[in-house]
């Protein structure tokens, strides 16, 4: 029996999380689900075949491919200390996951890269398929920030591995519409980012967004005080997505696509006003 290659062990982990939690959602969804979920399960699916497409056709190898190139060639601060494997793997990890949380604020405070990033925060409701909604432009600039990481750290090709399928499950769930007991949820967000967590992030109140930064681990917020804890509003109370588009626009691929250079014309037609307005 041929063994599995890394996109294949990717796509497996990833295909049937996706489906576990896609269930899960369904059947103890914490919000009721606005009527328009299916368009926006059209849309974000084929926005992240989109971002697939776009990957494989610049990063061949992907950051995986990329740390075993380093590897190679010797390349890389791990490398050069020659760290025992397993503390070069436990410190790889955590350096990506801390460099995912700086990259993710970064898309918050540098307005062009806001420009792109708005577009995964435009989404009307929060579930699983929220996860996979980045525009092509973010997702080849995170994969660039990755590799630039990995050949500076030299991480071992499998805490690339891990790290990148943990990430995306991770990713999944604190997307997810999901209801967990509130006892389990305060417990567990001590370490990883909870659906609950992570959604405060998706509220409207800038001050919400503008905390709650974690993909993964929930330390970093925490040591950056950049944590809140609940919405004002409640989770049941609070709105997602972008104050000035709570319509059906953002269900639309090609609207969806649009926002960066959308937000830009904005901003040069509110220029040219004489009121600024």
């Amino acid at each position: 029996m041929p063994e599995l290659t890394e996109p294949q062990i990717r796509l497996a982990v990833f295909a049937g999380l996706f489906a576990l939690l896609a269930v899960l959602e369904y059947l103890a969804p914490r919000r009721e689900p606005k009527p328009a979920k299916a368009r926006r399960w059209i849309t974000n699916w084929v926005i992240v075949a989109i971002d697939s497409f776009l990957l494989r056709l610049v990063f061949a190898s992907a950051a995986v491919g990329v740390a075993i190139w380093s590897e190679h060639r010797g390349l890389g601060l791990f490398n050069l200390l020659e760290l025992p494997g397993w503390l070069a793997i436990i410190l790889s990890f955590l350096v990506l996951d801390f460099a995912i949380w700086f990259a993710h604020l970064a898309s918050h405070k540098i307005p062009l890269l806001w420009k792109v990033h708005r577009m995964h925060h435009s989404d009307i409701d929060m579930d699983v398929t929220t996860a996979i909604r980045f525009h092509p432009i973010e997702i080849l600039l995170s994969m660039l920030w990755k590799v630039v990481i990995v050949i500076t750290l030299g991480a071992p090709a499998e805490a690339v591995l891990l790290f990148e399928i943990i990430l995306n499950g991770a990713a999944m769930f604190n997307h997810s519409n999901l209801k967990l007991p509130l006892a389990f949820d305060r417990i567990l967000r001590l370490l990883v980012v909870t659906p609950d967590m992570h959604r405060v992030h998706h509220s409207v109140v800038k001050r919400e967004t503008d905390s709650n930064y974690g993909f993964n681990l929930s330390v970093w917020d925490r040591l950056f005080a950049t944590y809140t804890d609940q919405p004002a509003a409640g989770h049941d109370g609070m709105t997602i997505g972008i104050a000035e588009w709570q319509d059906e626009r953002p269900t639309g691929l090609w609207w969806t696509l649009s926002v960066p250079f959308l937000l830009q014309a904005i901003e040069k037609s509110r220029q040219k006003s004489p009121t600024g307005k």
